[in-house]
């Protein structure tokens, strides 16, 4: 059976066509990314999706919808995250995505994300030598933290500290460069929530780190730019240096002149100063030099489920 996952998050909207093979690893048929930023105003006390997302959405859904049906995706699933989850008006957004595709859209609680992200780490072949690690997932509405032993989740947590949901809380004007006030503004929130989350931090002596998400996958991006390479043939530790590196690159930009970075997507140049000091004081908190990047996160995780 093939089968299509189509993940909406708060920045992006992504497609996964997928096979299971004869040795039992799923295989990736297609796959795609519109950033449609479905999520501005998750930030405010009343989290809402505004009507220009709520139709970004639907455009992006339906395109993705059809891409799945040509590559012959007999089971098509839509799953949606933080954004949509705490949206107080995501169950209309959900009804309008069923009226248009006739997709039912599966929103997801904290805790079915992270298990699905951790299933979906563990179908990454690269990963396969790692017994015990924490894995971290930053989206835009929210930062999933797990603890695996043995391949196996044994702590998560789903927190607010999305890159969009603290651009929103904490940056006044998202067009002018980064302030170092603000920067430390973000830093503390983060530490502060994941302290307070309980989540066994600083990361024990011999565990890995394993990291996901749009911003991780986005350094790479600006690496392979920079030196004419794919993506998939870049380093995927990226260290705590790098990424103190790309934010002082950043941070004292504009927002314009951000949109023109090789390698950056210009949807994603708003909320990339306050991705980076988030996964900053992660690593600080965490007492780790280093994430090993996985390009295999919720989708596969979803579509492992689905295949059995």
């Amino acid at each position: 059976m093939r089968a299509a996952v189509i993940d909406v998050g708060s920045n992006s909207i992504k497609l996964l066509v997928a096979d299971r093979g004869g040795d039992g690893r799923l295989a990736e048929v297609a796959s795609r990314t519109i950033e449609a930023r479905i999520s501005a105003g998750i930030g405010s006390k009343l989290p809402y999706l505004s009507p220009d997302g709520i139709a970004r959405g639907l455009a992006a859904i339906a395109e993705l919808n059809a891409e799945a049906e040509r590559a012959g995706a007999g089971n098509v699933t839509a799953v949606a995250t933080s954004a949509v989850r705490g949206a107080s008006n995501g169950p209309e957004f959900a009804y309008e995505i069923k009226s248009a595709t006739g997709l039912r859209l599966r929103i997801l609680s904290g805790l079915e994300e992270a298990d699905l992200i951790g299933r979906g780490l563990t179908t990454d072949p690269a990963l396969a030598s790692l017994k015990n690690f924490h894995a971290y997932d930053l989206g835009g509405g929210s930062l999933e933290c797990l603890a695996f032993s043995g391949r196996k989740v044994r702590n998560s947590v789903s927190l607010p500290l999305g890159c969009v949901r603290l651009t929103e809380k904490f940056v006044a004007s998202p067009g002018d460069p980064l302030g170092s006030d603000t920067e430390r503004e973000i830093s503390r929130q983060v530490k502060e929530s994941l302290l307070e989350s309980g989540f066994p931090l600083p990361v024990p002596p011999g565990f890995g780190v394993v990291g996901t998400g749009g911003t991780l996958t986005t350094i790479r991006a600006m690496v392979a730019e920079n030196r004419g390479l794919a993506i998939e043939t870049t380093n995927p530790m990226v260290g705590v240096n790098l990424l103190h590196e790309v934010l002082a690159r950043v941070a004292p930009l504009g927002l314009d002149a951000r949109r023109k970075v090789p390698g950056l997507a210009p949807e994603r140049a708003d909320v990339f100063p306050a991705a980076l000091v988030t996964l900053l004081a992660l690593a600080e908190l965490g007492g780790f030099q280093a994430f090993h990047h996985s390009f295999r996160n919720l989708r596969w995780g979803v579509a492992a489920e689905l295949l059995g």
